[in-house]
Order: C-alpha cells, then structure tokens, then sequence
C-alpha cells in the first residue's frame, strides 16, 4: 500500500497520547509505537508513522483515519483528498 501522505508531515501530531491511541486501535503495534515514541523529532516521527502505514492493509489504513478524525479531525481531509489516495499493489500481501 503507497500513502500519499507526506505533505501532513510537519503537521500531524505525533504525540505519546496519539501513537498510543494508533496501538489500541491496531492502526500500529505495539513494538512500532515503541519505535515511534523513541524518535525524537516530530517530522522524523511521522514520516516512520506513514512508513509504518504504507506496511499495513487498507482496513489499519481506515482505522488509522478513525482514531485521525477523533484526534486531529483538521488532518483527515490532507490523506483523502487530491494527492492522499490510497493505492493497493498486487503484491501487498497484508490486505
């Protein structure tokens, strides 16, 4: 899965709060919240998250844009619109 998502990377809010809440939904696990919370600089943390992302089916991508919407509703229209498609390769073994 390929995440057009960049573009929200010195936005998105990537707080010990959020990473948590991604874990509990299953968006993430809980060694890649470990990872995550380990970064130190914002930008540098979401640009992993989005990594970490693009490793995961479409069905933890739409968990990920539910526990977005609650948190940082202002960001989901970023990932959905114009240039935040969600593309699937015939190789993604994960979905």
């Amino acid at each position: 899965m390929t995440i057009n998502g960049e573009h929200v990377s010195d936005r998105m809010i990537t707080d010990v709060s959020f990473v948590t809440e991604l874990a509990s939904a299953e968006c993430i696990t809980w060694s890649q919240r470990e990872h995550l919370n380990n970064i130190l600089q914002p930008r540098d943390r979401n640009v992993k998250l989005i990594e970490f992302l693009t490793r995961r089916s479409v069905t933890h991508f739409k968990k990920f844009i539910n526990v977005l919407a609650k948190e940082q509703a202002h960001l989901v229209r970023e990932f959905l619109r114009d240039g935040g498609e969600i593309y699937v390769s015939c190789n993604d073994f994960n979905t």
